[in-house]
């Protein structure tokens, strides 16, 4: 009961505005920019969603940290439709402020195609950027990592098109 008590607390004390503080405007073009230039190399589709603090309805859930922040962008990945793409390639990079945590949903179709331990190495590569603060690096490194892997095992071949399924601009709540 205290630990769902101080997890509310702590994300209902993150301000309205503070994933625009995290990711300002022009951080957010370059993100959105770097998107589509990684989009045009491969067939997958890449969305980033930069959250604050979470709902209330998953802050009183009896399960660990860790546990809900999955569950949470496993919905987005859901919500946002990156599983609804041709080749079932969709990556979303998740970012929890509140709580310094990434989650990185991938579909079945580059999933089933890459190691067991990759997402969690990559995440970890990521987590020194985000815990100092210098979300800009950790999110420049998970695209670049994330479109490395797409454009391993789903390139375009010469002259094939890759029409754009999903935004390429970061979602901030």
């Amino acid at each position: 009961m205290w630990t769902r008590l101080t997890r509310i607390l702590k994300h209902r004390w993150q301000s309205d505005d503070a994933a625009q503080r995290a990711i300002p405007p022009a951080l957010l073009d370059r993100l959105a920019a770097q998107v589509a230039r990684s989009e045009a190399g491969h067939s997958g589709e890449i969305r980033i969603y930069v959250e604050a603090g979470l709902p209330l309805s998953y802050l009183w859930q009896p399960a660990s940290t860790a546990q809900i922040t999955r569950e949470r962008a496993l919905a987005l990945f859901g919500k946002l439709r990156v599983w609804d793409t041709a080749h079932n390639n969709g990556v979303l990079i998740y970012l929890l402020l509140a709580e310094h945590r990434i989650e990185i949903v991938a579909d079945r179709g580059l999933n089933e195609r890459v190691a067991p331990d990759t997402w969690p190495r990559l995440v970890a590569g990521m987590s020194a950027a985000f815990k100092a603060g210098n979300y800009e690096a950790g999110l420049t490194q998970a695209v670049q990592q994330v479109s490395a892997l797409l454009q391993q095992h789903f390139a375009l071949r010469g002259g094939q098109g890759n029409p754009n399924e999903l935004p390429d601009a970061p979602v901030l709540k």
